[in-house]
Parts: C-alpha cells; sequence; structure tokens
C-alpha cells in the first residue's frame, strides 16, 4: 500500500469518526448519560433520593425475593419495546409497568396466566372485545368460547362510568390489555414492590375481589373448616416457602392459592387458576368444563394431600348434587323468562323492571352462592344464603311473571 493510500484511509476514518463525535454530542444527555444496571446496583443509586420521598417501596423492596437474588430497580423498570419511555432524574425508564416486565424473567407464569379467566376474560367481562387484538381474542377464545367475544356488560353500563372506572375495573384491569401488546397485572395478587408470594398464598388476597353476593368465596372460605384451620395456625405456617418446595409442613390448612395453583407436596404448580376447576359455576346453569375430567383429577392429587381417596370422592359427590339441584331450579327461571319474552311481555329495555333483576339476583347471586359454598364447605352459603334465597325468589318471580300475563290478558 503506498504512502498516499495510507494517508487517505487515515483521513477517511478520521473525519468518520468527527462525525460520530459530533453527532453523538448532540445527543440529549439523558440519553449518552444513561446509568447502567451494574451501576445501579454497585450505587444503590435509585434508594438515594427513594429512601428519603417514599421510603415504603424502598423498605419493602428490601424484604422482597428479589431483592434477596440481588434483582434491582433498574431491570424491572427499564422500557421494553412497545413500551412509553420517560426521562426520570437522568434515568430512561418505562412509563408504565405491565405484565412484559415481570415475563421477562417469569415466562411460564405469564404464559399460563394468559390462558386463564384472570386473563382477558376477566376485563371482557366488564368491557366487552373492543380493547383488544384479533390474535388477543383468538388466543382467549380458544381456551374460553365466549368469554371475549361478547358485548360489554349491559348492567355496568347503566351504572356508569363513575361506576365502572372506580368499581369493575378495580378488579377486572387483572386482564386489562397494554399498550405494549400484553395484557394485565401481576401486581394485583403479588403487589409492586414486594413482589410477594406470600402475599399471593393469603385468602385475604384472593378475597379483595373474589367477595360480595356474586363470587363470595372469601366470605364462604372464612365460614369453611379450611378457613377456620387457617386463621388458628397461621403463626406456624410458612407462607414464604419457595415455589417448587412447598410441603404441607409448610402449608398444613390451604388457603386459595393452596387448592387452585401451588405445586403442593411436587404437585405440578399453575398461575392458569382454571386449570383445576371442573364445572362453570359462574354461569346460570353451570355445564362440566371440556376438561372436566383431568380438572377434577388434578383438583382432587390437592385434596388428597390432606384427606382420604373415599372423603374426597364423597365431598364430590354431595357438591355435584348440589350443583344438579341448582341448575333445575334455576332452569325452571330461565325457562319462565323465555316464555315471558317469546310471549312478547319482556320488551322493555334491560334491568328496567323489577322481574329482571328478580331473576338475575336467582342465578348471578344466589345460584353461584349456593353451588360455590357445596364445593368450599360453606354450609350456611348453600342453604341460607343460597337456597333459601332462591326459594324465596321463585315465589317473587312467580307473582312478577303472572301479573305481566294478567295484564297483557286485559
Amino acid at each position: 500500500m503506498t504512502f498516499r493510500a495510507i494517508f487517505t484511509a487515515v483521513i477517511v476514518a478520521s473525519a468518520l469518526l468527527l462525525v460520530v463525535l459530533m453527532v453523538n454530542s448532540r445527543r440529549p444527555e439523558i440519553e449518552v448519560a444513561q446509568p447502567t444496571v451494574d451501576l445501579v446496583r454497585a450505587s444503590g443509586k435509585c434508594a438515594e433520593c427513594h429512601s428519603r420521598e417514599t421510603h415504603a417501596i424502598v423498605f419493602e423492596y428490601s424484604l422482597s425475593g428479589h431483592a434477596k437474588a440481588k434483582v434491582n430497580c433498574l431491570e424491572c423498570h427499564q422500557a421494553l419495546p412497545g413500551q412509553q419511555k420517560m426521562e426520570h432524574r437522568g434515568f430512561i425508564i418505562a412509563n408504565r409497568l405491565t405484565s412484559k416486565n415481570c415475563s421477562q424473567c417469569h415466562a411460564q407464569q405469564y404464559d399460563q396466566f394468559l390462558r386463564s379467566r384472570h386473563a382477558a376474560p376477566a376485563w371482557a367481562a366488564v368491557k366487552g372485545p373492543d380493547d383488544f387484538t384479533a390474535e388477543q381474542i383468538l388466543f382467549a377464545e380458544k381456551y374460553h368460547k365466549g368469554a371475549v367475544k361478547r358485548p360489554a356488560n349491559k348492567l355496568a353500563a347503566l351504572e356508569g362510568g363513575p361506576a365502572i372506572e372506580v368499581g369493575c375495573a378495580k378488579c377486572h384491569n387483572i386482564g386489562k390489555p397494554n399498550l405494549d401488546g400484553s395484557i394485565g397485572t401481576c401486581t394485583a395478587c403479588h403487589a409492586r414492590h414486594a413482589s410477594s408470594v406470600e402475599l399471593a398464598r393469603l385468602p385475604q388476597t384472593c378475597g379483595q375481589c373474589h367477595m360480595g353476593p356474586d363470587h363470595s368465596q372469601i366470605e364462604i372460605y372464612n365460614e369453611s373448616k379450611h378457613g377456620v384451620l387457617f386463621n388458628q395456625q397461621r403463626g406456624i405456617m410458612d407462607l414464604k416457602a419457595k415455589p417448587g418446595t412447598l410441603t404441607t409442613n409448610d402449608m398444613p390448612v390451604p388457603t386459595c392459592a393452596t387448592c387452585h395453583m401451588s405445586g403442593l407436596n411436587g404437585l405440578k404448580s399453575t398461575h392458569d387458576t382454571s386449570e383445576r376447576l371442573s364445572y362453570w359455576l359462574f354461569a346460570p346453569v353451570s355445564e362440566k368444563r371440556p376438561n372436566y375430567t383431568l380438572a377434577q383429577a388434578n383438583m382432587q392429587d390437592v385434596c388428597k394431600q390432606c384427606h382420604t381417596a373415599p372423603y374426597v370422592e364423597r365431598f364430590y359427590q354431595e357438591a355435584e348434587s348440589v350443583v344438579d339441584a341448582t341448575n333445575v331450579k334455576i332452569g325452571k327461571a330461565r325457562d319462565q323468562m323465555l316464555k315471558l319474552k317469546a310471549d312478547g311481555l319482556l320488551e322493555h329495555a334491560p334491568f328496567s323492571q323489577e322481574i329482571d333483576f328478580v331473576y338475575f339476583d336467582m342465578w348471578h347471586y344466589f345460584g353461584r352462592t349456593a353451588k360455590h359454598g357445596a364445593f368450599m364447605g360453606g354450609a350456611d352459603f348453600v342453604q341460607w344464603h343460597g337456597n333459601y334465597e332462591l326459594l324465596h325468589s321463585q315465589v317473587m318471580l312467580d307473582e312478577l311473571a303472572k301479573k305481566l300475563e294478567e295484564e297483557h290478558e286485559k
């Protein structure tokens, strides 16, 4: 190579380097000065401010499994593809964390969650399908047919926007689609900075949403022998046991998570809360789920960690007898409503006459309560809060139907 060629190459390279330096000098300072994960870990950079300004979140983080595993703030708060970025005191972080951030390390748990009714079906139960992409709807409908392709909730629409946003959405946003393409949030059960397995295993955590007349699981649990024993033995239990190692020594009494999700004594754990359910208990007339046999076997495997097989069989027979009896009662009321509609006597807008509320209460409150009570060991909820109310409502429905028919004949 000649001296002229070498000289030219040096000049060109220098010119390119100069251009790069000039371009870089014009980049925003927050980009060129972006701290690294290692710097945050080594310096405790985030805690410098947050220990003064929002001390509780730093303290909660210090108690978490994330802290023990040396996961630092920036590793969770980094903006991922599709997430809106924001400048935060020299850091570029995600404007809002979603389940996508958690799924970077907990991919299997997120995939299982996506197949559950906690995901897209939860949000669609209030808002319908409009907020989801076609792909998200297709995926959810594969596991829960008709649970996302459904109209927005008519009762909620009548109650109005504030009731939906401050009421319904606070629980149902566990399955709300995010702008980054993910669905839902993990913090509904695990909390943001505590990231707690113990919290997710507490019955009160599930009871934040699974309470009240339409899904009174926490009230039923508290009445059940499981709930009574949990309250008595909570002090000797280890709800912090690492997933995959949980045994009946850690939790000799089950909570919601134990039965529906945990890998107790080596069983397979799951974040698909539908996986061990054998009936559509929330439906007016409950049918067996497509995976009835497998789901029941999976749940009974959990039961048998504490109970004998004959006991479990008898418990299921009794619970299914309540489902069958409730189906007959709700089926009768449903047929009455269908006949009134066929005769042109229910042409009014939904939830504009008393008979609409009586029928809705029958299946949505009392029927569900009786069925859930039977499967959760809540005798009072099978009878007084379930079947007594069903009987009372049937009398009211009969009277209202007769009145509509008499008025129609005039």
